[in-house]
């Protein structure tokens, strides 16, 4: 099994890179975030390696949190390797976590391919598996939001945000994010 990928970039497709790993290029479907990486890049990623009858596939997320979560997000009954992709295209995995913890089922209604069913059993089945706290979450949300609004990379941010003192007020959690992605 394929669990983490580092290589260049070769080629992109509208959903998908091929990846170039000591002579070998993989195909991995990415969230839009990786897929902002340009042809060339270096790029590191967690890998779900799928194989059923039809073939096989892989799908790379940024960091092994977020590929924890994608592996929990596809035990739900009639959410595949695409639809959790498409869930983490459209959100973080925190703010998919507070919509989670909100039972939230219109964000998750918004994204193709996901229908008030199956929104209802992501919350149904997930709720009590999540760890978040609510407070907290909701404010890395919008420390998270204000950082993507100011023009950084959603990729950046969610990597920085981790790094941020989840104590402080949002006005100083954005000024000690700023700092890191100066640096």
């Amino acid at each position: 099994m394929i669990a983490y990928l580092k290589g260049k970039i070769l080629e992109k497709g509208l959903t998908y890179i091929i990846l170039e790993n000591n002579g070998i290029g993989y195909k991995v479907f990415v969230t839009p975030d990786i897929l902002e990486q340009s042809v060339g890049a270096e790029e590191s990623l967690f890998t779900y390696h799928k194989v059923s009858e039809d073939g096989q596939a892989l799908f790379g997320l940024p960091d092994f949190a977020t590929l924890q979560f994608f592996e929990m997000l596809i035990t739900v009954s009639g959410v595949g390797p695409k639809v959790a992709l498409a869930i983490l295209s459209a959100s973080s995995a925190e703010a998919v976590k507070q919509a989670i913890a909100n039972q939230d089922a219109g964000m998750f209604t918004r994204i193709s391919g996901v229908g008030t069913k199956t929104a209802e059993k992501i919350i149904v089945e997930l709720k009590n598996k999540i760890a978040v706290s609510s407070k907290q979450s909701a404010v890395s949300n919008e420390v998270f939001d204000a950082l993507v609004a100011l023009g950084y990379n959603s990729r950046e941010v969610r990597g920085i945000i981790g790094k941020v003192d989840s104590t402080a007020s949002q006005g100083e959690q954005i000024k000690q994010a700023l700092k890191l992605l100066g640096k």
